[in-house]
Order: C-alpha cells, then structure tokens, then sequence
C-alpha cells in the first residue's frame, strides 16, 4: 500500500466521523480521475458528470461504515465501474420525428483529419462492446490499472479479467479491421 493509499484511507475515516474537509479533499484528490474513466466509458460528458458525482455521494454515505480492506483508489473504482455499468444497462436510444436545429458546421466540417477520423472509429467501436469489456479496457489501456486492480475494482477474478480483454481485442481487431489497409 502506498502512502498515498494510506493518506485517502485516513482521510476516508475521517469523513466517517463527521470531517467534511476531508472529505473535501478525497474530492479534490480524486474527481478528476475518476471522471475520466467515467467519461471514456460513457463518451458523454454529463453522464459522466452524473456518474462522478452518484459516486462521490455513495461515498460520502458509506464513509461511516468505511474500512481498508483493499486500496482506497480500488474501493472508488469499484463504485464508478458499477455506477459505470448501471448507466450502461439504463441507457436507451432516444428516437424523435423532429430534426433539431444544428449549428452549421462551416466548410471545413467535411476535411476531418485521419487523427479525428481515426479517434471517432475507436470511440465507436469501443462503444460497441459490451459494457464489461469495454470497462475492462478503459481500466487497462486509458487508466493502466493492473489486472489485479481491474479485478478489484470489477469484483471479478484476474482470470475473467484476462478473458474480458482477450474478447475485448478481438472484437475491436474486427471492428478497427479495415484501418490496418489504411496505413499501407
């Protein structure tokens, strides 16, 4: 455990015990981070807003009943990972008749660069996973937590977690395929 680890446990106790200014500063140490997963996870801002702050108040609620069992980093990503999840099984296409007013993207809106193109694609095809895979991969290769952190934060074996990203992969090696006779 790191002292850092050990710094967020103390803190976390103390908010338990009625210490709003710590709690403050787990918010402050923490929000940025776990907005991020959240966000790449989602790929909407406000989601990912709202998933931050559900989580932050899970944890305000529960800092009374709070004990270090494993890393503080691990307990919060175990919560914005479910939270994460929860939003993912909720989310429902939203179809309407009407066309709303866009903005007009002026004359360069059709000469996106192969980076922006590129990015859009991954961010489609990640959104295309199924939800455990594609928080198995936001965890890895945008947070690089370890497989056992992953684990930890997902409540699931080292062993499933390996297997989340060996389908998450292939999925995406499928999905990304055609990009591979681009960069000939």
């Amino acid at each position: 455990m790191t002292d850092r680890d050990s710094r967020d446990e103390s803190l976390m106790q103390a908010a338990g015990r009625g210490d709003l200014a710590a709690f403050d500063e787990i918010v402050r140490r923490h929000q940025t981070w776990a907005w991020r997963v959240a966000y790449r996870f989602l790929g909407h801002e406000d989601d990912a807003a709202d998933v931050v702050q559900d989580a932050f108040l899970r944890l305000l609620d529960a800092a009374g009943r709070y004990r270090p069992s494993a890393g503080f980093r691990t307990y919060l990503y175990r919560i914005v990972s479910r939270l994460c999840l929860d939003q993912a099984r909720k989310r429902r296409p939203f179809h309407s008749e009407e066309l709303r007013d866009l903005p007009n993207p002026g004359p360069d809106a059709g000469e996106l660069t192969a980076r922006g193109e590129t990015g859009a694609m991954v961010r489609r095809a990640l959104d295309n996973l199924p939800p455990a895979q594609r928080l198995a991969v936001v965890l890895k290769y945008y947070e690089g937590l370890s497989y056992a952190e992953i684990a930890g934060a997902m409540r699931i074996t080292v062993k499933a977690v390996e297997r989340l990203l060996s389908r998450a992969r292939r999925n995406l090696r499928s999905s990304l395929a055609h990009l591979e006779g681009d960069r000939s």
